[in-house]
């Protein structure tokens, strides 16, 4: 089929991008590169534009026979949201709609459309399944459950099928080696805990210690980018066979506290990881953990990668490579 990878150069849409092309299909990526990377594209044809620009996107879905749409061009940082709200909402909210009035004008049926567990706000019951009540605490959160109820309506006035896949903790890099986290700056607990572990961070800060879970810090569901992408296509087949709206959890079921996260990089790097001790952050829940059964019945999908071990052992894989290809240029210190 022929794929279009909205923030294709990004994180999660650079191993869909892959992923997509090792499955046969034929992809387009269209991004701003405001925070994605060019070389992050390993195959497909990459357009640079922006969703702001409806016309333009219009344009790209019509001459490239578009038969499927994902999309991650979002602005994802939760502080951030708090901070600069307007910037999230016309972001994350307008020019998603300026797609979807692309994809109805030029009839473009499926999208797959990456969601976030930020749509729950504080868990009123662990594990959270997908009938838990959508209350998020932060613009982040907001945004992405606006555009939820955006493709409901979608679908029931103009017959767009779409797929939301709310994502808990995304993490892991490519397999092979390609791909990992480039954010800048980084949020992410486990590149973080790395770029500790290879130099290129003096510490990690661990936000306290005093939650009601057994070690005392935080716990969360992690994910394999590799199994996201799995799930995307995935939800995609789902729409092809039997259109409709849909949105499922994308999670493992299996949390892991932050105190457990800095243990395992540190005995599979074999490297010491300091640590910063600092206060709690408001509005961070002691734990986030995925119901993922609905996902497994509805669309058949296992995590395959998502094992703590495994998502740290490729993730250290990257930041060796970034650290090599740093050592070329700045001495690390």
């Amino acid at each position: 089929m022929n794929c279009l990878v909205v923030g294709g150069a990004g994180y999660i849409g650079s191993h869909m991008v892959k992923h997509l092309a090792k499955a046969g299909h034929r992809v387009i990526v269209f991004d701003n590169l405001s925070t994605g990377f060019a070389n992050a594209i390993v195959t497909g044809t990459l357009i640079e534009g922006d969703l702001a620009d409806g016309d333009h996107v219009a344009h790209v879905l019509r001459d490239g026979s578009i038969d499927a749409v994902f999309h991650f061009a979002s602005s994802i940082q939760v502080g951030e949201s708090a901070i600069h709200p307007a910037r999230y909402f016309r972001n994350n909210v307008v020019n998603t709609l300026n797609l979807l009035d692309a994809m109805i004008a030029t009839g473009t049926r499926n999208l797959v459309f990456s969601s976030t567990a930020a749509v729950y706000g504080e868990p009123e019951q662990i594990p959270i399944p997908e009938t838990h009540r959508r209350a998020p605490i932060n613009p982040y959160g907001r945004t992405k459950s606006m555009v939820e109820d955006i493709l409901a309506d979608y679908h029931a006035a103009y017959g767009l099928n779409s797929f939301a896949l709310r994502y808990f903790n995304a993490a892991g890099a490519d397999p092979e080696g390609d791909l990992g986290e480039r954010h800048e700056p980084e949020t992410h607990l486990i590149p973080l805990v790395l770029r500790t572990a290879s130099g290129r961070r003096a510490s990690i800060a661990v936000f306290g210690r005093d939650y009601d879970t057994p070690d005392g810090t935080c716990i969360r569901d992690y994910i394999h980018v590799a199994d996201l992408a799995s799930a995307h296509e995935k939800a995609l087949c789902k729409l092809l066979q039997n259109g409709g709206c849909y949105a499922t959890n994308l999670g493992t079921g299996q949390g892991y506290s932050v105190a457990e996260v800095i243990k395992a990089a540190e005995r599979i790097t074999g490297c010491p990881v300091k640590v910063e001790e600092k206060s709690r952050r408001p509005g961070d829940p002691a734990r986030l953990v995925a119901d993922p059964r609905v996902a497994r019945d509805l669309i058949g999908w296992e995590p395959r990668r998502s094992a703590l071990d495994t998502i740290i052992a490729d993730a250290w894989a990257w930041e060796s490579r970034c650290v090599g290809l740093s050592a070329l240029t700045v001495p690390l210190g």
